[in-house]
């Protein structure tokens, strides 16, 4: 395989799975080290990604960049649609409530929604409004707001105001950084606003989120660890991570 070959190869692998380490590219791609390390110097001065210690990161990562969700569709499909099938543990009794938050993970477990689930769902997703439309025995309520077109979710302050009359059994929020430190976060302050609120209207919190947001810090947070009672992902959590997320009795579910 040529240089350049190999480089966009190593693009289009960080950028669907928003990171990767030095030891497996150069085992993924038969080459050293150093090898891996001038591609990603070479990916890097193109704005593909950015180094971090140990490999590197895709580089709407580290710069807070919002991706639409025509994109974010096709990232990570597989790992979605695993962790949409595993949230299932955690819908309601039947007669229950839930509230879903705007995202592509949050749609995937929306439509692991069934008609026999009778359950009454909250969102401000349109396009999750679509799925569970079509789901005999579910009662939907949209929340009203200013739509985004990045995400097509409502947000704004009626929103916000909207969701703060709601006390549902579950929530379940997606997040764009999950870590020790910084918490749940995400880019933009009105959807930081709205997951906020989701959060204060559940009485159990699920974070649907695959393995590539651990670590990460968007620049809104919009919970403390201590907010969360479940997460559901594709792979477990680093140690530092892992460790906060027991000191805080979260159950951590990795989609098989």
């Amino acid at each position: 395989m040529y240089a350049e070959e190999r480089q966009r190869a190593i693009a289009a692998l960080v950028g669907d799975n928003g990171r990767a380490s030095v030891t497996d590219l150069a085992e993924r791609f038969d080459v050293t080290p150093e090898t891996v390390r001038r591609d990603l110097a070479t990916l890097e001065r193109t704005g593909t990604v950015r180094r971090v210690h140990g490999g590197a990161v895709a580089a709407a990562l580290l710069t807070g960049v919002e991706a639409g969700v025509v994109e974010r569709e096709g990232t990570n499909a597989d790992a979605k649609r695993a962790i949409g099938a595993a949230a299932r543990r955690f819908l309601p009794v039947r007669g229950g409530s839930i509230l879903f938050d705007a995202g592509t993970t949050t749609a995937a477990a929306a439509r692991e929604v069934q008609p026999g689930d009778r359950l009454t769902a909250i969102t401000n997703s349109l396009p999750i409004a679509t799925v569970l439309a079509a789901r005999d025995g579910v009662d939907l309520y949209l929340v009203g707001g200013r739509v985004r077109g990045l995400t097509h979710a409502a947000v704004g302050p009626s929103t916000v105001a909207e969701l703060a009359t709601f006390r549902a059994d579950v929530a379940f929020v997606g997040a764009n950084g999950i870590s020790a430190r910084h918490g749940i976060s995400t880019p933009d302050s009105d959807e930081a606003s709205v997951k906020r609120a989701l959060v204060r209207a559940a009485q159990f919190v699920v974070i649907l989120a695959d393995a590539s947001k651990f670590g990460r810090e968007s620049l809104n947070s919009f919970g403390s660890l201590d907010a969360i009672d479940a997460i559901v992902t594709d792979a477990q959590p680093d140690a530092e991570l892992r460790a906060a997320l027991d000191r805080y009795g979260v159950d951590v579910v990795v989609a098989r």
